[in-house]
């Protein structure tokens, strides 16, 4: 499992929230073992006092966020830093659950936590795997959904630097929004136009009138 695997929790994360909504999903203990996914060792160490501390990380995780989509560079790799100080973890060889055809393993690098709560344990992988992420590909490949009000996280994974969505539904959903405000400022213009064309008729016809 390669180590920008884990950037996808700091995704998750920032995501349970919408501010511009005023929409916020991890408001239980069921809600945070669950972005934990198949890692059910990790989420059955979550309690209720895991709400309030995995909201604080979300809050800087999506500082970061928005640090790369202003683009200050600096700002986003300071906040991260602060979260891989605070939560370290220890990269580890492991051969669990993949073999080859000859049944041995097939080591990878795989990311273990030491936390003192759920919160650590999770932080830890999430500011791991995006410092991975920013490393291997950009600072500019952390993004922040351009439909609004959307602002969710995304990962710009794309050949060409060109994702500017979390998601296809909001990529056509500002499609749809561009397309219609060209259709209002078209038919605008038109009627500046026609509206034009009759003050020069007007004109044209009072001074024959003459």
């Amino acid at each position: 499992m390669e180590l920008a695997y884990y950037s996808d929790y700091a995704v998750r994360l920032v995501n349970t929230e919408e501010p511009a909504r005023g929409k916020d999903t991890l408001t239980s203990v069921e809600a945070v073992r669950d972005l934990f996914g198949a890692n059910q060792s990790a989420a059955r160490r979550a309690t209720e006092a895991d709400v309030t501390r995995f909201r604080s990380v979300r809050a800087r995780l999506r500082a970061v966020f928005e640090a790369a989509d202003s683009g200050d560079e600096t700002l986003a790799v300071d906040l991260l830093n602060s979260l891989l100080l605070e939560f370290p973890v220890s990269p580890q060889i492991s051969g669990h659950d993949f073999r080859d055809d000859d049944g041995r393993p097939l080591w990878h690098m795989h990311l273990a936590d030491h936390p003192s709560n759920a919160t650590a344990g999770y932080a830890a992988i999430a500011a791991m795997g995006l410092a991975f992420h920013l490393t291997e590909y950009g600072v500019d490949r952390l993004g922040l959904c351009q439909a609004p009000p959307c602002r969710n996280a995304y990962l710009d994974t794309s050949t060409n630097r060109s994702r500017r969505y979390c998601s296809d539904r909001c990529a056509t959903r500002a499609n749809v929004a561009a397309y219609r405000a060209r259709k209002r400022l078209e038919a605008d213009r038109s009627e500046e136009n026609t509206g034009r064309a009759a003050e020069s008729a007007q004109v044209s016809s009072a001074s024959g009138e003459r």
